[in-house]
């Protein structure tokens, strides 16, 4: 399997910049590297995202449809620069126009009104799909056989299994409709014109709870301060802990989130410590651990 790492993905942008007809990425800024590659091109003001893997190719052309869509509902959302993705060595690449710079750094309160405005819309007219939040579980791990132990990986597949489960015997309090799939302040650039949302890859249409529960996570796992979830709540209007299906959502997105780091776990130690950290803490049913953000 190649590795999918700075180089590698430098390489791939600079063939779908070849390919969409753009002058070739020298300089290019290295913004995230996750499950997709970010880089600010400098000029023009354009940011390109390069996906780990062909899988992400469907997700990526379904992220420049619903940017649009949210755009003419009213959303202030990052716009497409070109309107469907290249493809490099298999991989999808995005580009889309550079935002202005943020004035500070967003806030769960700057969140709460997004979330607001999102849960308010009607279906749009093509389908979205659900939030299988753990559906990529499995890939995550695959990426990491061999680097991470069998059995932590077997436990992470059987928490899966068991909270895929739960999920679909929930009751929600809100009507389900359309959501932003990973709701959080990163998620969001506060510019000259007020906040702006970014990462539409995992809008979907299902339980508007999804959203709520990532903060709630994050105040408890990441450190978020009690002040700023209570600011994000009283923005929105609700408390999601107050909900009898909170603990099987956060379970199921905990367990999302270990999985998620092992595929970074190959050439970087500090990726292993962060997984080797998340595992231990659900064996030991430790929910105070603070996890690093990664």
């Amino acid at each position: 399997m190649t590795t999918f790492d700075e180089p590698r993905a430098r390489a791939l942008l600079a063939a779908a910049c070849a390919a969409a007809g753009m002058a070739e990425p020298v300089g290019a800024g290295l913004l995230a590297l996750g499950e997709n590659a970010v880089f600010d091109l400098g000029g023009p003001a354009v940011v390109a995202k390069v996906g780990r893997g062909p899988e992400l190719t469907g997700r990526a052309g379904r992220e420049l449809k619903v940017a649009e869509w949210l755009a003419e509902q009213g959303v202030p959302v990052a716009r497409p620069y070109l309107a469907e993705p290249g493809v490099a060595g298999g991989h999808p690449v995005t580009f889309w126009h550079r935002l202005a710079p943020a004035v500070r750094e967003a806030r769960p309160a700057d969140l709460a009104p997004l979330l607001r405005t999102l849960h308010r819309l009607p279906e749009p007219p093509f389908p979205l799909g659900r939030r299988d939040l753990l559906a990529p579980v499995e890939r995550w791990l695959a990426g990491a056989e061999g680097y991470v132990d069998p059995a932590d990986a077997a436990f992470l597949r059987d928490r899966r299994d068991t909270f895929a489960a739960a999920i679909a015997e929930l009751t929600p309090q809100l009507t389900p409709g359309v959501i932003h799939g990973d709701a959080l302040p990163r998620n969001v650039h506060l510019g000259p014109d007020g906040p702006v949302l970014l990462d539409l890859e995992n809008v979907c249409s299902d339980l508007r709870e999804h959203d709520l529960v990532v903060l709630a996570l994050s105040h408890d796992r990441y450190g978020v301060p009690a002040e700023d979830y209570r600011a994000f709540t009283d923005g929105y209007g609700w408390d999601v802990r107050d909900w009898p299906g909170f603990a099987v959502l956060r379970g199921a997105r905990e367990t999302a989130s270990a999985s998620w780091v092992a595929q970074q776990v190959p050439g970087n130690p500090a990726a292993s410590a962060e997984f080797h950290r998340r595992v231990a803490s659900l064996r030991d049913g430790a929910t105070d651990v603070r996890w690093h953000p990664f």
